[in-house]
């Protein structure tokens, strides 16, 4: 977002970060494994392309190289206040003004804001009877503790989400018996990873036109492979279904292990995960998959839902992160005081095309609810929102005491329209996700193909909007 205000001769912002470098997931996520599941070329932004990406599908450490090069280019670290936290927004309706407070007493007044807090951030640790009591080590995937040595420990994993899946295979190998505890078990496809060879690594650099080739080939495949998630009992799906049985039949050669580890719910339903090396990882004499429920945590065990009494060393959370409150921590509050988490909560996340919520003039949100995907770069998505956000920016320039606010009308078709094309599609064919509430109302995942999104925003629909004023002598520039 910063970079394409740049690049558009917009200056005047600022980037508040709660952390002390830029990076985000590939900042906090350096878990033995830690890799992204979409192709290198395709994950990394349009307007700024890598051309030697040492991986098909790379780790967290290049990734983050790669965030940690785009700020330096820009001259972003100069524009971003670091270490800081955002604990409430207000929107000043006498002034038509934002109003930002930190945690540190600071204050900052803005025309526009964009929360970018990121979906997938706030580290989950399920509140278990007893995990006070543990005297070992115990951290989360995300948080992951370095100085603790693995080697020749007890280690229990709570979990089987994509993160559990990428660190399991490498500390079976250090540990002296692994206890992974499995509540659902995901679909899991083969990675097709590899090195990428010099030769192609200078095609890249020196071929723009193979390169944009090469990110276009992935993302059309990708969208290929949505067809078969939008209607799961088609034959597309059941030959992803087969691909992922095929998978298990050959790593895993134990019938009781193949049953416990393959799913009952439609492929895709829960996210897709891809890996080569987990399903052997479970062969190891040192692992054992543990189906029963994890009862209570005492000071040097765990006790299961069976009753037994398990001893472990470490607990490692493979428990997800907080997807209910996006905006943990942060309260914004918009016209009428109302509080956008509070709105959330009672309006089951209705927003505009993930992007902004009536209500809340000139605040945008980047990766915001039902901007969601399960087979894709989410940064696509986001460079679509950027696009639209842009333009709202700019609708307004000279504008001083005016604000952009969705009209609750075109929220609430858009809303409505959203929910009736997520049914009879695959996230709502009966699994329980993150994906969706209680009541199978789809809360985070966008239910079509990535190229009609960007397509919807590619230009602002003028009708869709209202512009408030205030007086001309309480406006602000």
């Amino acid at each position: 977002m910063a970079i394409r205000l740049k690049q558009k001769g917009i200056e005047d912002f600022l980037i508040i970060e709660r952390a002390n470098e830029v990076g985000g997931t590939w900042r906090d996520n350096t878990y033995p494994g830690c890799a992204c599941d979409v192709m290198s070329h395709l994950y990394s932004y349009s307007f700024e392309p890598k051309p030697d990406w040492n991986r098909k599908y790379s780790g967290w450490k290049e990734i983050g190289e790669y965030l940690k090069g785009c700020a330096s280019k820009y001259t972003l670290r100069d524009k971003t206040l670091f270490g800081e936290t955002v604990r409430k927004g207000c929107f000043n309706e006498e002034k038509a003004i934002w109003e930002v407070f930190t945690d540190s007493g600071q204050t900052f007044t803005a025309n526009f804001v964009v929360a970018a807090p990121g979906p997938l951030s706030n580290p989950v640790i399920p509140n278990i009877p007893g995990k006070e009591l543990f005297e070992g080590a115990m951290f989360h995937s995300a948080q992951w503790n370095h100085d603790y040595d693995l080697e020749g420990k007890r280690v229990a994993v709570i979990g089987t989400g994509a993160s559990a899946i990428q660190f399991v295979p490498c500390i079976a190998k250090q540990v002296s018996n692994l206890k992974l505890f499995q509540r659902t078990p995901p679909w899991i496809i083969p990675k097709l990873d590899r090195r990428f060879h010099p030769f192609e690594k200078f095609l890249f650099r020196y071929l723009p036109g193979y390169r944009r080739f090469t990110r276009a080939a992935i993302y059309w495949m990708n969208e290929w492979v949505l067809s078969g998630l939008l209607k799961p009992e088609s034959p597309k799906g059941q030959l992803f279904t087969a691909v992922a049985r095929h998978h298990i039949r050959k790593q895993i050669k134990d019938p009781n292990l193949q049953k416990a580890i393959t799913p009952d719910y439609s492929i895709g339903c829960k996210r897709i995960l891809l890996a080569n090396n987990y399903y052997p990882a479970l062969n190891r004499d040192n692992v054992d998959l543990i189906t029963d429920g994890v009862a209570r945590i005492g000071k040097d065990h765990i006790v299961t839902q069976s009753g037994e009494t398990l001893p472990v060393d470490a607990i490692i959370w493979g428990t997800g992160f907080n997807v209910t409150e996006p905006l943990e921590g942060t309260s914004i509050i918009g016209r009428n005081g109302v509080e956008l988490n509070g709105y959330w909560q009672q309006n089951q996340f209705e927003n505009y095309f993930g992007t902004a919520v009536s209500g809340f003039p000139n605040c945008y949100i980047l990766a915001g609810p039902n901007t969601g995907i399960g087979h894709t770069s989410l940064v696509f998505m986001i460079e679509a929102q950027i696009n639209f956000i842009l333009r709202c920016i700019q609708s307004m320039d000279g504008k001083p005491g005016k604000a952009l606010d969705i009209k609750p009308s075109a929220q609430k078709a858009h809303s409505e329209a959203l929910q009736k094309k997520s049914q009879n599609t695959t996230w709502t064919s009966g699994c329980s996700s993150w994906y969706l509430g209680e009541d199978g109302h789809n809360l985070a995942i966008w239910p079509d193909y990535t190229f009609k999104y960007w397509w919807q925003m590619r230009k602002r629909k003028k009708d869709d909007f209202e512009v408030i004023s205030t007086k001309p002598d309480q406006s602000t520039s």
